[in-house]
């Protein structure tokens, strides 16, 4: 038969076993990562095009009108690969601009970006071309953002 001191010492230890069981489970998810909390920035581009034509497909069937980025996080960098045309009749030197940021803060917080800056583009000729967003790692206080990607054909002279 058991003493009241014997209950008492295996209450104590099954206490100090949950106590640690319940310590190394949160230790384990801290160091997992499961208890990070992450923000989502949904954001869709608009494009708008000058002088040039822009399309998701090298045989210029579907034409862009927007970029959809999806969820961004802070830190995150995504791409997009489009195609533009020179659909004149002389070269073109391309050029990549954004306006109309919405809230204006964002612009701070997040670069577009394109690898043709400067191409020149020959009449009737495709070129692919990569898009990039990225966003700080210190952005704050935005929840959705928008703005214009305006892509632009000079006439090379």
């Amino acid at each position: 038969m058991r003493s009241g001191n014997d209950v008492a010492v295996q209450k104590i230890t099954i206490g100090t076993v949950l106590a640690i069981a319940v310590m190394g489970i949160v230790v384990s998810a801290l160091a997992t990562g499961l208890l990070v909390a992450t923000r989502s920035i949904y954001n869709t581009g608009n494009v708008r095009a000058v002088g040039v034509g822009v399309y998701w497909d090298s045989s210029c069937t579907n034409e862009v009108s927007s970029i959809g980025w999806g969820d961004l996080e802070p830190n995150e960098t995504k791409h997009a690969t489009i195609c533009v045309k020179n659909e004149g009749s002389v070269a073109m030197t391309l050029s990549m601009t954004t306006d109309n940021w919405n809230p204006t803060s964002a612009s701070g917080n997040i670069t577009s970006s394109w690898n043709r800056e400067n191409y020149m583009l020959n009449p009737g000729s495709v070129v692919e071309t990569v898009f990039t967003l990225s966003v700080s790692s210190d952005i704050s206080g935005i929840t959705n953002f928008s703005f214009d990607i305006i892509i632009t054909g000079t006439e090379h002279t």
